[in-house]
């Protein structure tokens, strides 16, 4: 009795041994994993790599990533669903994330950090992404051919007094998509509508492929005014900053200037929760905020973070405090609008 109830303890304990030897193992696999997150990004290697190189320093969690164009990874990650690698999707402009979080890509986050360190009309209501950087959509015109007090708004851009004068990107670019969807929740779709009849009216030129061409067609006296995101006018500056271009900041004795946001949220699937929060977090910081705005010429998101001095002596502006979650909703109703109008 004694052998067998001797042999009976040692099967026991091995068995014991063996499920605590798996335990440990299982928890060693996933602690493992969860010092690397996975990220998908349509912003380029050059404007991340220094955010998450900064950010493995300063925790030890390696970030492995993924750049292609925000379409690309949309697709993908409804390809992948359940077994998507990525942690976080990181990409441009309001449109797109929103359109993430419709897709159900997304996860609802909440953490307080981010609720104290980005504005609440700059991320999302339901806290499935948030705003990283902020990008102004204003206009910029030649110091030779217009005088600042001609200009006023954007919508004063559909005087016929601009007529022959006015350049715009293509309406195809989600920036301009944006820009008229936020109009439209700010004045209704038929005032929104003669607006955008009237700049088509008052164009120098047809539309134009993105905002550098536009800049430098005014530049050289081919249109006097035109709309851009602020950083195509940083970057031209610094290559050439005696052209003769100035910035103005429109709708400030109305609601301000229209702002949109390059940003993230973590995907529905997420297997590395916990360290893609950190990442995001990580990346409204202090630290990561200098880094993520200043690479591209942006604003901080975090107001408590002053921008780069080159892009502060751009002049200060009040922004447009209107959630940019409607840049989202009526991004589809502005693009059947801008059709409408002939703006291509």
């Amino acid at each position: 009795l004694l052998i067998i109830s001797n042999s009976f303890m040692f099967k026991l304990n091995m068995n014991r041994f063996i499920l605590a030897l798996l335990c440990f193992f299982t928890w060693s696999v996933q602690s493992t994993q969860a010092q690397e997150v996975v990220v998908y990004s349509a912003r380029i290697e050059q404007l991340i790599k220094p955010m998450f190189d900064a950010f493995t320093k300063e925790t030890g969690i390696k970030v492995k990533y993924t750049t292609d164009n925000e379409g690309a990874l949309l697709a993908k990650l409804e390809a992948e669903g359940k077994n998507t690698p990525a942690d976080m999707l990181v990409t441009s402009d309001a449109g797109n994330l929103w359109a993430a979080a419709q897709a159900e890509l997304l996860k609802p986050i909440k953490s307080s950090v981010l609720a104290h360190n980005i504005p609440a009309h700059l991320r999302d209501p339901q806290n499935q992404w948030f705003g990283l950087s902020i990008r102004a959509r204003t206009l910029v015109y030649n110091t030779k051919k217009v005088k600042p007090e001609e200009l006023s708004s954007y919508e004063n851009l559909a005087d016929p007094k601009w007529k022959n004068r006015l350049c715009l990107r293509s309406s195809k670019k989600v920036y301009n998509q944006s820009l008229v969807a936020m109009m439209i929740a700010e004045h209704g779709e038929a005032r929104t509508e003669e607006i955008v009849k009237g700049w088509v009216a008052n164009l120098a030129t047809d539309p134009l492929s993105d905002d550098t061409k536009a800049l430098e067609y005014v530049a050289a006296g081919k249109c006097d005014v035109t709309l851009v995101n602020t950083y195509y006018f940083g970057r031209l500056m610094k290559k050439d900053p005696n052209l003769p271009l100035a910035i103005f900041w429109p709708n400030q004795d109305k609601n301000g200037v229209h702002v949109n946001v390059s940003g993230a949220g973590i995907t529905r699937y997420s297997r590395n929760e916990q360290a893609a929060v950190k990442l995001l977090e990580f990346l409204s910081s202090e630290k990561a905020q200098n880094l993520f705005a200043d690479v591209n010429m942006e604003y901080p998101v975090n107001p408590a973070i002053d921008a780069d001095p080159f892009v502060e002596s751009w002049g200060e502006f009040k922004q447009n405090p209107m959630n940019l979650v409607k840049a989202g909703e009526l991004q589809t109703t502005a693009v059947k609008l801008m059709d409408r109008v002939g703006y291509r």
